[in-house]
């Protein structure tokens, strides 16, 4: 099966799961998701699935990619960060549909590689660091859309204190051992409204860098 027949049956099968917002999947249409696995599970990139990667993290299913996407409503005018760049198939998503996007990842190893394939890709509109996610991106705050892409025990002040008025947080918070949960944060003049989503399953996110401690 060719790679544009595979990409074509993800997409039906996005479709089929509820996900509506055509400029979401355009983009995932847009972005060669065999750039970003490697290995012996090459062969699977186009699966709806989860699958490892490098320093013990996934790259999540294309399925939780598109629903995060669609519910952190991004619009072409928008600056996104995200929380755990990984392989960078996320933040190659979120580049096709925001002005600028805002990646920090914890493994110098992880982002080095997604820095290739954002340059393989022509993606000139992301910004990576490498450092400690928990503390956001301070010096390029305020963001409209944030998206963590790793479970936190509660959501940091420093994602609320960087969401500029309007904007749109979406993060899996663990609610308890072996239970976690997709929310969408929204900031209004009043404050921040919180919406539970869906259940999920995604890697912790961890304070500091590895080594630390």
């Amino acid at each position: 099966m060719t790679e544009d027949r595979r990409r074509l049956q993800l997409l039906q099968s996005l479709r089929e799961q509820g996900i509506t917002d055509e400029r979401v999947l355009e983009a995932i249409g847009n972005v060669p998701r065999d750039t970003f696995v490697e290995g012996p599970f090459a062969a699977q990139a186009y699966a709806d699935q989860a699958l490892p990667i490098a320093c013990g993290q996934t790259i999540s299913q294309p399925y939780i990619v598109a629903l995060m996407t669609e519910a952190l409503k991004v619009e072409p005018h928008c600056r996104v960060l995200e929380i755990g760049t990984g392989s960078g198939y996320q933040a190659a998503v979120l580049a096709r549909l925001a002005r600028r996007v805002f990646t920090i990842e914890r493994y110098a190893t992880l982002a080095e590689s997604a820095a290739k394939r954002f340059a393989e890709l022509g993606l000139t509109n992301i910004t990576q660091r490498v450092g400690d996610g928990t503390l956001g991106m301070p010096e390029f705050a305020p963001f409209d859309r944030i998206m963590v892409t790793a479970a936190a025990k509660e959501v940091p002040r420093a994602y609320l204190d960087q969401m500029a008025p309007g904007s749109i947080l979406v993060i899996p918070i663990e609610e308890r051992p072996g239970q976690q949960s997709l929310w969408r944060i929204v900031r209004d003049e009043r404050g921040f409204n919180y919406e539970h989503l869906l259940p999920v399953r995604f890697v912790p996110l961890v304070e500091g860098l590895p080594g630390e401690g």
